[in-house]
């Protein structure tokens, strides 16, 4: 059997014992992910290629951690990338590198639709930004990873009605952030 085909908990069960394939198949599983969050948490690559490298060390040093009762796999690594990204911003001044997914978003056929999604785009990208760091994570994995309440509220170490409340509060906070940003997205022009 292959690594990519074993369960998540299995794979942690080798890669506690030295099993050096199943480590990289919970990377490879994992990686993109824990990635794309302290991007979005950070607007720097650099940071969150450092975040993700680093979380990952955290399973190599200590692969017994992990309590299974307590939420998924992928919620316990959001936490330990999250606890990561708060260290981090409390030694260093946030770096924001806004426009970097730019070349991801290139449309041939229309270029004024092209255009008005990129600026849709880096609008709401701002409006995430800008957005205090703990509305930013909840908006992030809630609304940008699609993760349930559930696991959020295991990323975030809280109840899932307190997850709730704060993906609430978050988006109502990522609206306002988005009319300040970028009125024109959230409220049209009005052609006389």
């Amino acid at each position: 059997m292959e690594p990519t085909d074993i369960e998540t908990p299995e794979l942690l069960r080798r890669a506690a014992e030295g099993d050096e394939e199943a480590f990289v198949a919970l990377y490879r599983r994992f990686q993109g992910a824990i990635y794309r969050f302290a991007w979005r948490m950070t607007g720097s690559r650099e940071a969150a290629e450092d975040v993700t490298q680093e979380t990952f060390l955290a399973i190599v040093r200590g692969p017994g951690r992990y309590e299974e009762g307590r939420g998924p796999f992928g919620a316990y690594l959001y936490g330990i990338a999250r606890n990561l990204l708060m260290k981090r911003a409390g030694r260093e001044r946030p770096f924001v590198a806004l426009g970097e997914e730019q070349q991801a978003l290139r449309t041939a056929e229309d270029p004024a639709a092209d255009l008005d999604r990129r600026q849709a785009v880096e609008a709401v990208r701002h409006a995430v930004l800008a957005l205090p760091a703990h509305y930013r994570e909840v908006v992030v994995l809630a609304e940008l990873h699609g993760l349930p309440y559930e696991e959020v509220a295991a990323a975030l170490g809280i109840s899932a009605v307190a997850a709730r409340v704060k993906v609430h509060r978050a988006r109502l906070k990522l609206a306002e952030a988005a009319r300040t940003v970028r009125p024109a997205i959230v409220e049209p022009e009005v052609q006389s």
